[in-house]
């Protein structure tokens, strides 16, 4: 995975503060006005991603149990 390094200033918005995404980062993040980001805290700092970590875990953890319980589902589909 290539790293890029992008900057940015934090800027007053109204009674906020906000930052505006280069057109590089919204393309790279694959959004457009009105989607939802997220900020990830991770061991190494913080992530930008338009993927909800919730949801993500939650996936996961359905894919283990249909992994687990597979005879069973299919049992239960015919």
């Amino acid at each position: 995975m290539k790293v890029s390094k992008t900057q940015t200033k934090v800027r007053k918005i109204g009674n906020s503060l906000g930052i505006v995404l280069s057109k590089e980062l919204i393309d790279q993040l694959n959004v457009r006005e009105g989607d939802e980001l997220f900020w990830v805290v991770t061991p190494d700092g913080m992530r930008l991603t338009p993927d909800d970590p919730d949801f993500e875990a939650a996936a996961r953890s359905s894919r283990k149990y249909m992994d687990r319980h597979r005879n069973a589902l299919e049992d239960l589909a015919e």
